[in-house]
């Protein structure tokens, strides 16, 4: 089994399975995640599902749902 690296082809993750939020849009401009054995998530980009996976650590994405749910970031979905 390959190593699963930042950046690798996401369809290249053996055993991914694939979802995104029940919030996203029917145009597909969506993000989705897949858990990894090791307890990470690999995270790639819906329209283009054969491009580039990021891969975070269980922890990276622990802070980050975290301060999803805290607000840190809706500054960066404001005003549109």
């Amino acid at each position: 089994m390959e190593p699963v690296t930042n950046g690798m082809q996401a369809t290249s993750i053996e055993g991914a399975v694939w979802r995104k939020s029940r919030r996203s849009n029917p145009s597909g401009n969506c993000v989705e995640l897949a858990a990894l054995s090791d307890g990470g998530v690999a995270v790639r980009n819906s329209r283009f599902a054969s491009g580039p996976a990021l891969v975070y650590t269980h922890e990276e994405m622990v802070a980050f749902v975290q301060g999803a749910k805290d607000g840190d970031f809706d500054d960066l979905i404001a005003g549109r």
